[in-house]
């Protein structure tokens, strides 16, 4: 089986009705990103950081994975297919895809505050106090100034890939967006995203210009 490997971004749950960063003018959910995705952001207000958090992680319960999602599932039949996703939700995973790394961290899980024990939480909240191997629990999310422990796995299922695929993401947020580096020379690259990406103008590059849903259809229908 080829090995077919996915890059997701916010625009691959954007049908879901997740928001994305690019589309808010430096907020996330009405807030400065400095303020709730940052390292310093959360020493600065725990409080906030973590209900924060806990909003959207509630809110995450009732999203559902959309066709995009769906498809890539399906492809499973055809490829040895690896997702790579900044996203921090579990869409993917409810879809039904099976090899899943989440760059950013997972909103379903909490960690310490030194990130090495790592639980399952679904969609509860995390209080003040509540505390894992001693420390305050906190959102298990890499934050901007963190750093991004599943990269190395990440770059290694990129070099091996036959195919490559990017979806929805705007390629500016690194490391991820170094990725489309590690690719093989004359692997195809296909870029599903309505809007203009800035990547490296490769001559192996397609760009689909749709959203998450109709372009994964016409991939589909590009890899029969």
């Amino acid at each position: 089986m080829k090995k077919l490997v996915f890059l997701t971004g916010a625009g691959m749950s954007k049908e879901s009705g997740i928001n994305t960063f690019r589309d808010s003018d430096g907020l996330w959910e009405n807030y400065p990103v400095e303020d709730v995705a940052t390292i310093e952001g959360y020493y600065r207000n725990k409080q906030l950081v973590l209900d924060f958090y806990n909003n959207m992680r509630a809110g995450l319960e009732s999203k559902q994975p959309n066709e995009g999602h769906r498809l890539i599932h399906e492809l499973e039949d055809k490829f040895e297919v690896s997702v790579i996703t900044q996203n921090i939700d579990n869409l993917h995973e409810r879809a039904g895809s099976t090899h899943v790394v989440h760059l950013h961290g997972e909103l379903t899980k909490a960690c310490n505050e030194d990130k090495d024990v790592v639980e399952e939480i679904g969609y509860r909240p995390i209080k003040m106090g509540e505390q894992i191997a001693g420390q305050q629990s906190r959102p298990f999310i890499v934050w901007f100034g963190e750093g991004v422990p599943e990269m190395s796995k990440a770059m290694k299922l990129v070099q091996e890939a036959d195919i490559f695929v990017i979806i929805g993401t705007s390629m500016v947020v690194y490391p991820a967006a170094g990725l489309i580096d590690y690719v093989s020379p004359n692997v195809p690259i296909y870029l599903i995203d309505p809007a203009d990406v800035k990547v490296p103008m490769y001559s192996n590059i397609k760009h689909i210009k749709k959203g998450a849903s109709e372009g994964m259809k016409e991939l589909c229908q590009l890899l029969k």
